[in-house]
């Protein structure tokens, strides 16, 4: 039978031809309450009116979301908003989603290594750590290695580059960072290494200066104007430009101010083969924090690997295109008009 003529109402096997859903699966959602029949023929079969073939597709498109019964009974029931069960839902999917990428990374990091089963137990726990357990094992570390270091606290929140904060989609590779900084964390030996290492720095001469409120302020300047010529660089804007001698001259300036150098033709020459010889040592030292022998160093790497600096680093060094624009604007600078107007 398809449709009862008189009541306009649908045999369950219409029913399911139009909702997709099985016999069996529409009398269960019967039983259970979740979409009763219009009426029911004294013969027990049971019939629906249009408004119940409705719910049933609405119900079988939440059954392939995942959707559990209760929270569909809930829905329908007025109990809550469509809005709301999607929005708990996705958070539901995202942190299963989450679980599921530490997973992988573990499995990963296993299978590149000889591991032990306390060490898998380990890299479990550490791959699916909250955010507030992350930021006190990261406390943990600075407060021990940090106890009678010489330096301004200024200094040390720029050495700890603020919370360390995996994205919300963090990729495999910042997961796998997060698990070795982490297990490196936890190791004494780690610990040790880097507190001797950064004594051993800052007790040399004139580290109480450099590692002074004054020069954090000078340093973070120093950043601004670093990030201009990369924002520059990476809009395309040459660095012969105007806006090129402009980031040049600022960051003549501000050398100069350091240094207490005047600025000029020559002392633009000599920045602009200074930023070459950063370039480099940059390049360098990303190349020393790939391996493990500088234990700061690799800190370091693993940290801007997680909150995403590297690869930014890496594809946008802004060190060229700031020499380029240093020797533009020197010899802009030695010309007579343009001397004069710069003054």
């Amino acid at each position: 039978m398809g449709v009862v003529d008189e009541n306009g109402l649908y045999a369950i096997g219409e029913v399911a031809r139009r909702t997709g859903l099985s016999v069996s699966a529409i009398r269960f959602y019967s039983d259970e309450g979740v979409v009763a029949p219009a009426r029911v023929t004294d013969a027990g079969h049971r019939l629906y009116d249009v408004r119940g073939v409705a719910r049933l597709e609405f119900v079988a498109t939440l059954r392939e979301l995942d959707t559990g019964l209760e929270d569909i009974r809930r829905l329908l029931a007025g109990g809550v908003t469509l809005t709301e069960l999607a929005t708990a839902h996705l958070a539901r999917l995202d942190e299963q989603e989450r679980r599921i990428r530490s997973r992988k990374a573990v499995l990963r990091t296993i299978a590149r290594q000889h591991t032990e089963a306390e060490q898998v137990v380990l890299l479990h726990k550490l791959a699916g750590m909250s955010d507030e357990d992350r930021d006190r094992l990261v406390d943990e570390f600075w407060n021990e290695i940090s106890t009678g270091l010489p330096v301004s606290s200024d200094f040390l929140g720029l050495m700890r580059n603020g919370p360390l904060v995996l994205p919300d989609e963090p990729t495999t590779q910042q997961l796998e960072a997060w698990i070795e900084l982490a297990d490196l964390l936890r190791n004494a030996e780690f610990r040790r290494t880097v507190r001797e290492a950064l004594r051993e720095t800052f007790s040399s001469p004139g580290a109480a200066f450099m590692t002074s409120s004054t020069m954090v302020d000078a340093f973070a300047r120093g950043g601004e104007i670093l990030t201009r010529a990369q924002e520059a660089q990476r809009a395309g804007v040459p660095a012969d430009s105007a806006h090129g001698r402009e980031v040049a001259a600022a960051y003549a300036a501000h050398l100069g101010a350091l240094a207490e150098t005047p600025d000029g033709p020559a002392f633009r020459v000599k920045l602009a083969a200074d930023v070459l010889d950063v370039e480099r040592l940059h390049l360098e030292s990303i190349e020393e924090a790939a391996a493990p022998s500088d234990p700061y160093q690799r800190y370091q790497s693993l940290v801007a690997i997680i909150d995403g600096t590297a690869q930014e680093a890496a594809e946008f060094m802004p060190f060229a295109w700031l020499s380029a624009a240093l020797t533009a604007s020197a010899e802009w600078t030695g010309t007579p008009e343009a001397s004069h107007s710069e003054r």
